[in-house]
């Protein structure tokens, strides 16, 4: 089969794509997904690199996240059934044109979305879903202030955050990206390659901060937000799009009143599987009744992948980078 192959780390000039790669075996609980669009992410940058948390052993197709039709299934697989539509999600695996998936990491698609809508779901909704319910306890009336906020993860967090009843300030690198924030309902901008962020929170917020900061980005944009918020907030620990893992002087935290809160939806998800499970079902209630719809406007066909990759690595993209096969 067709697949996009790691055989050695580095960026993406490194990655091979193959039309012989060996078909996936089929486990007993195991479906066979013929992949439609793949979602690409930060930890997929990461990951071909060696720089990930979870590294598999060279060679490997990379890509976390897809969707498709059911082709086959194993032999104990009682929730699909051959023709079904799905998305999928792992740790790699997914830039080919087929895959077996345990079935529980395996979801029926919303009826209501695209293969292309649909391969980017999981980790930047997932995440933002959990991050904003579970670990920040968002409450309607408090400021969110999003970094990132025209990527995958940025995106969702303004359109679920906007439903969880709070002011949403979106911050950006470009007036273009900004465009796209207020579209998607964001209250207040900041282009933070203009001006100050914390300056501008400050204003923005009377001087009062914001009471949740979704970051993704990391760098130096950490500190300013974690300055600019406001007793008993929550800084949510998203990623590091930026690169640099931020150091943060921890008096901050004590002088703010405020907590720094990781977020890993993965371990969650192993961890509380009837709460995530209970978050999938509201979000896919949320796809289906129109609240939400994912922002899709840089989708490259399998064969520029290096093009996607470099939109994702430059911080061009706006909502989420997608590969179609």
């Amino acid at each position: 089969m067709k697949a996009l192959v790691c055989k050695e780390l580095g960026l993406a000039d490194k990655l091979e794509l193959v039309d012989d790669w060996a078909d996936p075996e089929l486990g007993d609980h195991d479906v066979l997904i013929e992949v439609k669009a793949a979602g690409l992410n930060f930890p997929d940058v990461l990951i071909i690199q060696g720089k990930y948390q979870i590294q598999p052993e060279l060679p490997f197709i990379p890509g976390a996240e897809c969707s498709g039709v059911v082709t086959a299934v194993g032999a104990n697989v009682t929730r699909y059934k051959v023709g079904d539509r799905v998305l999928s999600m792992g740790a790699s695996g997914a830039f080919c044109e087929k895959i077996a998936a345990n079935e529980y990491a395996v979801f029926p698609m919303p009826q209501s979305l695209s293969f292309e809508q649909a391969a980017g779901v999981s980790i930047t909704y997932f995440t933002s879903y959990y991050a904003l319910k579970q670990r920040a306890n968002i409450q309607p009336g408090e400021t969110l202030l999003v970094l990132g906020a025209a990527g995958g993860v940025g995106t969702t967090a303004i359109e679920l955050g906007k439903l969880m009843g709070a002011r949403v300030i979106a911050a950006a690198s470009s007036q273009e990206k900004l465009a796209l924030c207020k579209q998607l309902g964001a209250d207040e901008v900041i282009n933070y390659n203009e001006v100050s962020l914390k300056d501008a929170v400050k204003e923005l917020t009377g001087g009062k901060g914001v009471d949740v900061v979704y970051d993704p980005v990391g760098g130096d944009y950490a500190e300013p937000a974690i300055r600019s918020m406001a007793w008993n907030g929550r800084y949510l620990v998203i990623g590091f799009a930026s690169g640099p893992i931020p150091r943060i002087p921890l008096n901050l935290a004590l002088l703010k009143g405020c907590s720094l809160v990781g977020v890993f939806w993965g371990r969650f998800s192993g961890e509380e599987p009837e709460q995530n499970i209970k978050n999938i079902e509201e979000l896919w209630e949320l796809f289906d009744g129109g609240k939400i719809s994912p922002v899709v406007t840089d989708s490259f066909p399998f064969a520029q992948y290096e093009e996607a990759f470099n939109c994702l690595i430059e911080r061009r993209a706006r909502g989420k980078v997608i590969m179609t096969l």
